[in-house]
């Protein structure tokens, strides 16, 4: 069995009991990541499969250092054995390196964790910035707004995410004006 056919079902396992509006949303994410995967050539299944993993590191068992991110790449490095790319997707999704940054978590991100190409990277983050938390489509700028909402003022993922908009807000064009141009 591949990798894409692999990461729904640790997703699930990892996400729908626990926090199951977390699953929804990587549902979505999943979903819209397929979506353009075409974008990506033979890349393709890397960027469905760390789309349905993205989120894995809210798992509360996963939770180590606070940073979704990086505690979801570790995870999927150390015990799920995912592929490399897999992981460095998963560990910098949706402008990831500026919450590190914040969290003083840059040098062990990038480390262990090198930065992926710009396509992939910004595919990602389309899928899951175009993703609400129930897994249904979504502006990124309502996405963005939501964010902020839930997480509020002086939290360091909203002011993390803040900082990122104008990143997150030029990954989601890119992806738009390829998928555009058919």
């Amino acid at each position: 069995m591949d990798q894409v056919e692999r990461a729904p079902d640790l997703a699930r396992r990892l996400l729908a009991e626990s926090i199951p509006r977390r699953w929804a949303h990587s549902q979505g994410v999943g979903r819209k990541a397929a979506s353009v995967a075409h974008l990506a050539g033979d890349q393709a299944s890397v960027l469905v499969a760390s789309a349905w993993l993205h989120d894995v590191g809210y798992a509360p068992d996963l939770v180590v250092t606070g940073m979704h991110q990086l505690d979801g790449a570790r995870y999927l490095r150390d015990v799920a054995k995912a592929d490399d790319l897999v992981c460095r997707l998963v560990a910098h999704h949706s402008c990831a390196h500026i919450e590190a940054r914040n969290r003083g978590l840059a040098e062990q991100l990038a480390s262990e964790f090198p930065p992926v190409a710009e396509l992939l990277s910004d595919a990602i983050t389309y899928a899951d910035m175009t993703t609400t938390p129930d897994g249904e489509p979504v502006e990124v700028e309502q996405r963005l707004a939501e964010i902020l909402s839930r997480y509020g003022d002086g939290d360091l993922v909203a002011e993390s995410i803040r900082e990122a908009s104008p990143l997150i807000i030029g990954s989601v064009q890119r992806v738009s004006a390829l998928l555009a141009a058919g």
